[in-house]
This record gives C-alpha cells, sequence and structure tokens, in this order.
C-alpha cells in the first residue's frame, strides 16, 4: 500500500501556547512508538486538514519531520464537536521489520440476491477487523461480496473475507459480518392492530355516552309524570276540628 506523504516540524508551543498557535495557522500533533521518546509536531492547519479529511480506514503516512522521514499510523484525531475542526493529532511511528497490529475497516461490496431478489433485510455484523502484518503489507480495509447472500438465512463471517496470506486475522473466525433476515411481519401490521382497536373504544365510548344520553330525558319525564302527595294544610286541619263546648 503507497503511503501518504505529509510534513511537519518540531514544536515548542505548549498547553497554553496552543491556542496561539491554532490561531496562527498551525496544528498541533504528537509522534510516539515503541521505543520512541514522543516528540511534539506541527503542521500546516489548511494542508493537513486536507489530507486527514481524505483518510480512509487505516493507511501508512510518511511524515516528513524537518528532512526526516518516519513511517507511521494516525491513532487518534481530535475535534472541535461543534466545528469539526480538528485540533490535535497523535501520530504512531512503526518499524518495518516489525509485526504490528491494527484494525482495518470491513467494507460491504456487491448484490445480494436474496436482498433483491427475495424480500429480506441485509443485518450488518462487524464493522472492522484486527489483524497482524508488517506495515509494507498493511491494507486500508477488507472489501467482502454480498453475492453469495442468495437466500433468506445466509450469512459471511470473518472467514469469508478474502485477505492476502501476508495479514494474520485475530478476529474470531464464527463472528457474523453480515447476513439477510426475513422483514419482520410485526413491522408490517404493528400499527393497525391498535388503531382498530382505537377505533372500536372510540365508536363504543360514543354510543355508550349516546344512550345515556337518552336514558336520561327519560327519568327526568318519570319524576314529573309522578302526582304529588297533597298535603292538609294547617289552617284547614284547625278549621275542620269541631269546637269544644264551654261550660258555664
Amino acid at each position: 500500500m503507497e503511503a501518504v506523504k505529509m510534513t511537519a516540524e518540531h514544536r515548542t508551543a505548549v498547553r497554553k501556547g496552543l491556542g496561539p498557535l491554532r490561531r496562527g495557522g498551525q496544528l498541533p500533533a504528537i509522534l510516539y512508538g515503541v521505543d520512541k521518546k514522543p516528540t511534539p509536531l506541527q503542521l500546516n492547519s489548511r494542508e493537513a486538514g486536507k489530507t486527514l479529511n481524505r483518510l480512509y480506514g487505516t493507511m501508512l503516512i510518511d511524515l516528513d519531520v524537518n528532512g526526516e522521514k518516519h513511517t507511521s499510523l494516525v491513532r487518534e484525531i481530535q475535534r472541535n464537536f461543534v466545528t469539526d475542526e480538528i485540533l490535535h493529532v497523535d501520530f504512531l511511528e512503526v518499524a518495518m521489520d516489525r509485526v504490528m497490529r491494527v484494525s482495518i475497516p470491513v467494507r460491504l461490496v456487491g448484490v445480494s440476491a436474496a436482498v433483491n431478489t427475495h424480500g429480506g433485510i441485509l443485518v450488518h455484523g462487524l464493522s472492522e477487523l484486527e489483524i497482524e502484518c508488517l506495515p509494507k503489507d498493511l491494507i486500508n480495509e477488507v472489501k467482502v461480496d454480498l453475492a453469495p447472500l442468495q437466500q433468506i438465512n445466509d450469512a459471511l463471517h470473518v472467514s469469508d473475507a478474502a485477505l492476502p496470506d501476508t495479514i494474520r486475522v485475530l478476529t474470531n473466525a464464527d463472528e457474523l459480518i453480515a447476513r439477510v433476515i426475513y422483514a419482520s411481519l410485526e413491522e408490517v401490521t404493528t400499527e393497525k392492530p391498535e388503531v382498530v382497536a382505537e377505533v372500536e373504544v372510540a365508536e363504543k365510548g360514543k354510543k355508550e355516552e349516546e344512550e345515556g344520553a337518552e336514558e336520561a330525558p327519560k327519568k327526568g319525564e318519570a319524576k314529573k309524570a309522578e302526582p304529588k302527595k297533597a298535603e292538609p294544610k294547617k289552617a284547614e286541619a284547625k278549621k275542620a276540628e269541631p269546637k269544644k263546648e264551654q261550660r258555664k
């Protein structure tokens, strides 16, 4: 794999001096490695940003530091979470004669008949594989062809990934990369029963409410129809009583 070329300089500004450094158009970075003391670096922000934003997967970088070449990997890129501006870069220097352990992304390519013809749904598994190899044998990604997925429930595992013999895969061979499954019936019919149930409940409630409204006037009319019991007036009761004769 051809390495990407970048240019850097030694950096003296640290901590509080990083703000003015960034405002001056420089990107702070650091270079470290096995048996190597960490070295503070600075790069041109615009040029470095263009290169770093184009990187895909795991790629070697020929880092020129004041005329001295360092074959490296980008280990970490720190960004402003609001503007996505690159704030800091960590480079890991690798030895060309030493086996290194890295993770490379998995990219699914091709067409699956189980998806296009049989209407299945593609489920993604692992997004990257852990490998070991010499720096010169490094690849930036592993491509996995979906063509073998012909029927529903067909699957691809790590053991199906085609990699060069110079690369040793450390990820378990039985780990899933992709599988085709049936479309879930629940996803299609989930909302319909709920809507029908809501309509039935609403109609039932409306019917009960209408029946209740019809019964209410009848009860009122029944009360009006009941004759009131006549209560004897007090004056008439006294008048009806026979007068007692007075004794002379």
